[in-house]
């Protein structure tokens, strides 16, 4: 059950550094900057976490939007847990009110899907997040697809979207967007109802 004193928690998962910056492994980042715009504010470096955190609300004006702490750990991938750790911790959000935003291979590109729980797929930042905290946390996987041919899964994650995907990824980090507003604002079932498509 949700408390309605405690902030939601939303980690973008994406490794640091300009060179990472496009790569799909970091469609995360993209969708918690877009978020921290929206939020009207910007990332700072947390004194908590390695990591760095926009405090701010989601939803409509006033009091009835909802408390939200933004999350980009500044780790790489692999130890994303830790950051995100801290930071529940510090702020003791409970772990159904903390979302993950990460790629996700076995999704088709520029499709979401929504869930609470569940395995890590062979994903770095998810199983870290799991060892850390367990796996009751939400999900909003957004759909990069496998890679062509016989390209390494570790080298696929790590390109950047092809110039035929971008065209499409501002629309689709807008709708991630959307779908980590509308769990922290509608719950679950009505942002699956929505977004899981």
């Amino acid at each position: 059950m949700s408390d309605s004193t405690a902030p939601w928690l939303v980690a973008g998962l994406g490794n640091p550094g300009p060179e990472y910056a496009g790569n799909r492994h970091n469609i995360g980042f993209m969708v918690a900057d877009l978020l921290a715009s929206r939020m009207g504010g910007s990332f700072k470096r947390s004194g908590k976490a390695q990591a760095q955190v926009l405090e701010g609300r989601i939803g409509p004006p006033g009091p009835t939007g909802r408390r939200v702490v933004l999350v980009k750990p500044m780790s790489y991938m692999n130890v994303s847990g830790g950051p995100v750790t801290a930071l529940r911790d510090f702020y003791k959000v409970p772990t159904e009110q903390i979302i993950a935003v990460h790629d996700e291979l076995d999704i088709p590109y520029a499709t979401l899907r929504l869930k609470l729980g569940g395995g890590d797929n062979g994903h770095n930042g998810l199983k870290s997040l799991t060892k850390a905290m367990g796996p009751d946390y939400l999900r909003v996987r957004a759909g990069i697809g496998r890679p062509p041919g016989r390209m390494d899964v570790a080298a696929f994650v790590l390109k950047d979207f092809s110039s035929t995907e971008r065209k499409e990824l501002e629309w689709f980090v807008d709708r991630a967007a959307d779908a980590v507003e509308a769990l922290v604002t509608e719950g679950l079932e009505r942002a699956q109802s929505t977004y899981n498509g």
